[in-house]
């Protein structure tokens, strides 16, 4: 099997190269400068040129929810012309296999029961992120129509809860979350801080997976494609308080000061959960556990990749 990724010098994307090499997988992950997704017409010669056996999308533009509000214009542009024209080139190439990556935002806001793949354009989006997430939810649209205009062509997308691991950013000005916190206790232990701002009040709830288990789950679906569903998703079916993974990751990294709440900052949605009905029945749970994921993304935060990347911002 010949598999085309995109993405493949993101987070996802390194854990899927990873993943691939300790399978023996025929995986091509060409950079941007090869393959640049936002032209249409030079990624469909790619794509006719390669002939994959399956595609996966995990390119993007991600950021946590700084970059988000701060830039809407883009997440929604770029992630909406990265995934047409990977779809349509796939398609035009005669590539009958396809997994798409989605997110968790595409749920509807204010929801505190966990969200079900029915839900997808059931409700008003969370305004702090809603251009990443209405190019998300389009990309994901747009393969279930293929599908349904012939059914040889099976595109599926795979909704993966919050995620962090090894190969993150960790530059608060882009990062999510976990990475944004392990940085900033990072640096207030080295400084010697006696306390550290949580924006909001630490309640709202998120789902964070470690990405070297989504690819796990990746090469998962690709084994079981024909039993995936057009929409799974992938997370770990419980979460914690914002409050919970600070507290966490003090206690990995060492940090004993204390923690203030700025209740002036967004906080996004109050819960964010997904329901993992189907990915259980297909046969799949992630592995890692809070402290274990925490720990190994903290060990690569403090090696020279990402210390020589941030000296440099």
């Amino acid at each position: 099997m010949k598999i085309l990724l995109t993405g493949g010098r993101g987070m996802v994307g390194r854990n899927i190269l990873e993943q691939a090499a300790k399978r023996g997988a025929e995986v091509h992950a060409p950079t941007s400068e090869v393959l640049d997704l936002t032209n249409a017409a030079k990624t469909a010669e790619f794509v006719q040129s390669l002939q994959p056996s399956i595609i996966v999308h995990a390119a993007g533009r991600v950021g946590g929810i700084q970059a988000n509000i701060r830039e809407p214009v883009r997440f929604l542009t770029e992630n909406w012309s990265m995934g047409e024209n990977i779809v349509r080139a796939a398609r035009a190439a005669g590539v009958k296999r396809l997994i798409n990556l989605g997110s968790s935002c595409m749920y509807p806001r204010g929801h505190m029961d966990p969200l079900k793949e029915d839900m997808v354009l059931g409700g008003p989006l969370e305004h702090t992120n809603e251009g990443y997430a209405i190019a998300k939810c389009a990309v994901a649209r747009l393969c279930d129509y293929v599908t349904r205009e012939d059914g040889e062509y099976q595109y599926k997308t795979l909704i993966p809860c919050n995620l962090y691991g090894r190969f993150d950013k960790f530059d608060p000005a882009v990062s999510h979350m976990i990475p944004a916190v392990i940085h900033k206790l990072h640096s207030a232990k080295e400084s010697g801080a006696e306390a550290v701002d949580i924006w909001g009040d630490g309640n709202a709830r998120r789902e964070f997976m470690f990405a070297e288990d989504l690819a796990e789950a990746i090469f998962f679906a690709i084994d079981h494609f024909e039993a995936l569903p057009a929409l799974t998703n992938i997370g770990l079916g419980y979460d914690y308080t914002i409050n919970e993974y600070y507290a966490a990751a003090a206690e990995v990294i060492g940090f004993k000061g204390s923690f203030v709440h700025d209740l002036s900052k967004p906080v996004g949605m109050a819960r964010k959960l997904l329901d993992v009905t189907r990915q259980t029945e297909l046969g799949w749970v992630p592995r890692t556990k809070l402290h274990d994921g925490i720990r190994k993304t903290y060990d690569y935060y403090l090696s020279k990749e990402v210390q020589n990347v941030l000296s440099a911002r």
